[in-house]
């Protein structure tokens, strides 16, 4: 989607998660209230549109869910002006041992509130939609193994604002606030105290969709990294189904990116933004100084990544452009999963042989893909 309000399209009904309960059934889920160039395209083996997403299950122990909240007024961005909220929920694993790598995902632009006709934030209509919630299955996956992940809500952006620097911004709050508490200090402290010393807040992943996903590739940036908090390394930046277009006058250089290690998940059958995030990657051949990798699911589409924009439910919309051979929503879930974990275990946990799947050593099964990998210049 990509404004903040649409007449939503009716969808095939289907249960969004239906097909990933398999990928945490090791794992009990306790939910806390908040107290040199580019190689060519791989093309990956196809399997039967029936390779369920259940039969693979994870290898992880247990996670917590918790939810954070500071109120939907709580953060003002000085450059802008836009008021939004500070809320996230946290997956991660029961049994914390020592200071774990983070990874932190964005949403894009949907619904603001749970009313469509809603019109001003805090919602003067219905109450914030919970776009944030939609990767829990994403969270859970990898919060069993070994991550600690924070899906933020950007509600208020979606309501008054199209400025990915405001989403970069609000990124960057949320990650002081996070680096604080990893030192038992700042506002996150009283609901989240069981988290003290154990988040590694120089290895830090992010991960953005839609909106989001220019978000932290712009937080990320040549351009813009110095306005990291401090104690804050980024190691990898992942966008899914990004968007990619760039400012008048400005080029590419709000997400021109050659010191952090990229990843990009696209779609064949995406009719909000198509293919456009492969261009992430044309625009540092030759130039970046780590690796860039992408993947493109043939008969992926927007929507389904977020299972609160995933059809049946108000305010859904099933935007696929191939709705004969597409995937299901369990199926696409199910190959991000496995895509961000061996992204992540690659850049956070030094994990080398997860780059196997990166380079299209090794497939995803279940999809039909293409892949592509940017090699660095030194």
């Amino acid at each position: 989607m990509t404004s903040s309000r649409r007449t939503p399209v009716r969808g095939r009904s289907r249960i969004a998660q239906a097909g990933l309960a398999g990928l945490v059934a090791a794992s009990l889920v306790l939910v806390v209230a908040p107290g040199a160039g580019s190689a060519g395209p791989v093309r990956g083996t196809d399997h039967p549109r029936g390779a369920a997403a259940s039969q693979v299950k994870a290898t992880g122990g247990a996670v917590v869910t918790q939810v954070y909240d500071l109120g939907d007024l709580a953060y003002t961005d000085r450059r802008s002006g836009t008021v939004s909220e500070v809320r996230g929920v946290v997956h991660a694993p029961a049994q914390l041992d020592g200071a774990l790598p983070v990874v932190v995902m964005v949403h894009g632009s949907w619904w603001a509130c749970t009313k469509a006709r809603a019109s001003e934030w805090p919602c003067d209509k219905g109450t914030p939609f919970p776009s944030y919630r939609g990767y829990d299955y994403l969270g859970d996956y990898l919060a069993s193994r070994g991550f600690v992940v924070v899906s933020l809500s950007m509600d208020g952006i979606n309501m008054t604002s199209f400025d990915y620097g405001d989403r970069a911004r609000l990124l960057n709050h949320h990650l002081m606030l996070l680096e604080q508490l990893s030192r038992g200090t700042g506002p996150l402290l009283g609901q989240l105290p069981n988290l003290v010393g154990h988040l590694d807040m120089t290895r830090v992943g992010t991960m953005g969709h839609s909106r989001g996903g220019k978000g932290v590739m712009w937080q990320a940036s040549d351009r813009h990294r110095s306005a990291w908090p401090t104690g804050v390394r980024i190691r990898g930046v992942l966008g899914v189904a990004p968007v990619k277009f760039d400012e008048p006058g400005r080029g590419k250089s709000d997400t021109f990116n050659t010191r952090v290690p990229v990843g990009v998940v696209t779609s064949g059958c995406d009719t909000a933004v198509h293919e456009g995030g492969q261009e992430y990657l044309d625009d540092v051949v030759g130039q970046t100084h780590e690796p860039a990798y992408s993947i493109s699911l043939t008969d992926g589409n927007h929507n389904f990544f977020n299972t609160t924009w995933t059809p049946p439910g108000k305010l859904t919309d099933d935007d696929s452009s191939c709705r004969s051979r597409e995937l299901e929503p369990e199926e696409q879930q199910l190959a991000l999963a496995r895509y961000a974990d061996a992204f992540y275990s690659r850049f956070l946990l030094g994990d080398r042989a997860s780059a196997a799947l990166l380079r299209g050593d090794k497939r995803l099964p279940g999809v039909r893909s293409e892949v592509r990998h940017v090699r660095p210049v030194d």
